[in-house]
């Protein structure tokens, strides 16, 4: 059982990050809205489908003290239009304009992996 307040994935073979879809005007937002939000009879749950294309990304330099290495955060944008913020891997750098496909994390739930098209 998760733990998270909302929808997070899909229950289909290939899990997709859920999003929800404003019913009346269109409009994507992420993650899904829960079940019992006052805002939920007005949109719908949709999944999130196919590669992003990195928007924007920070390079984060913890301290040396805490062990830990650099890692890219950034903004991707995907079809519906959603912009989703995450975690970013599998690039020495991350460039914008490239492909990122969306990976399950055991810890931060969600990550984004560079993909090449």
């Amino acid at each position: 059982m998760s733990d998270q307040p909302y929808p997070l994935w899909s229950a289909e073979p290939v899990p997709h990050l859920l999003a929800s879809r404003d019913r009346a005007t269109g409009e994507w937002i992420f993650p899904a809205l829960p079940a019992d939000s006052p805002l939920a009879d007005g949109h719908e749950t949709v999944a999130i489908t196919g590669t992003g294309v990195l928007y924007s990304f920070t390079v984060i330099h913890p301290a040396p003290k805490s062990g830990l290495a650099p890692y890219a955060l950034g903004y991707v944008d995907f079809v519906g239009p959603v912009r989703i913020f995450g975690r970013l891997q599998g690039a020495a750098r991350p460039v914008i304009g490239e492909r990122y496909a969306q990976r399950h994390d055991a810890e931060l739930g969600y990550v984004f992996e560079a993909v090449t098209v």
